[in-house]
């Protein structure tokens, strides 16, 4: 039987400035909208333009709001309303953990939705090039998840060459299920993602990207969460499922109608003014 390997007792907290902190998990939401941010400026000036870079500046911080607020509160819908119903002050302890992506996918709709319609934009062509980068996010929170010692996964079999005892909860070795949804759900999808978006025909269909990340995710997590442990305070649902897998039904849905309807709309190929914040060639044209 090989060794077990036993979960590193990682500090939660990357770096000390005296009385404050910043956490691995604050870090990782940073770094992630920091590098969505960059990337996106590239993908939105890609033909057919879906936005200037101004734009994409302007939606970060949109987009930080719609993450922050839509995961919080979706945590407090989607898994303990008893809990903050009674202890309302507990929902603004966002130190303490509780975010849900389902929520905050729902908040970064709401914020493409508006921005979009307030800026004139194209909500399927910006939602293309701003769910590509969404699986940065993905990937380094569940990194985060590993690094605090959270999330984990269901028992594994000892010999299972990866499978490891977390010292929370109990001494019986479980999957790193942090790790596998950091695979699947980051670095996987966004692969997938980052290459389909590099085909103009594919650009020019707009929806096309946003709902195959919308179903790719739905796939991922519905899978990933065969081996990861259910919160304590809902467990299995009927049937054996998961709140996780739940919530991915209508995602999937939604994701497989917005490919479907992208394929069956004519293709898109007119492009939007000259960004302003290029420089002009002598004949007024950006280049």
């Amino acid at each position: 039987m090989l060794p077990v390997l036993i979960f590193p007792q990682f500090d939660p907290v990357m770096v000390h400035f005296g009385p404050f902190a910043i956490r691995w998990y604050a870090m990782a939401y940073i770094v992630a909208l920091v590098a969505g941010w960059r990337i996106a400026r590239h993908l939105a000036a890609l033909p057919p333009r879906a936005a200037t870079t101004l734009q994409v500046d302007d939606f970060l911080t949109w987009a930080t709001l719609g993450v922050v607020l839509g995961g919080r509160l979706g945590y407090i819908l989607f898994y303990q309303p008893g809990f903050y119903l009674t202890h309302p002050l507990a929902i603004l302890q966002v130190w303490r953990g509780g975010m849900s992506f389902h929520g905050g996918a729902a908040g970064v709709i709401i914020a493409l939705i508006v921005f979009t319609r307030l800026n004139g934009l194209s909500f399927l062509a910006f939602s293309d090039r701003i769910t590509t980068v969404v699986p940065i996010g993905l990937g380094l929170g569940r990194l985060a998840n590993f690094i605090n010692g959270e999330l984990w996964g269901r028992p594994a079999p000892s010999s299972l060459p990866w499978a490891m005892i977390f010292p929370d909860a109990g001494p019986e070795p479980r999957h790193p299920s942090e790790l596998y949804e950091a695979f699947a759900e980051g670095l996987l999808l966004f692969t997938l993602l980052w290459c389909v978006s590099r085909s103009l025909r594919v650009r020019q269909h707009p929806g096309f990207i946003a709902g195959l990340f919308l179903f790719g995710y739905a796939v991922a997590r519905t899978v990933c969460e065969c081996f990861r442990e259910p919160d304590a305070f809902i467990g299995f649902l009927p049937f054996g499922v998961t709140m996780g897998q739940v919530l991915c039904v209508p995602m999937a849905i939604g994701g497989a109608g917005l490919m479907l309807n992208a394929y069956m709309r004519p293709a898109r190929t007119s492009v939007m003014a000259d960004d302003p914040d290029e420089p002009a060639s002598d004949d007024g044209t950006a280049r």
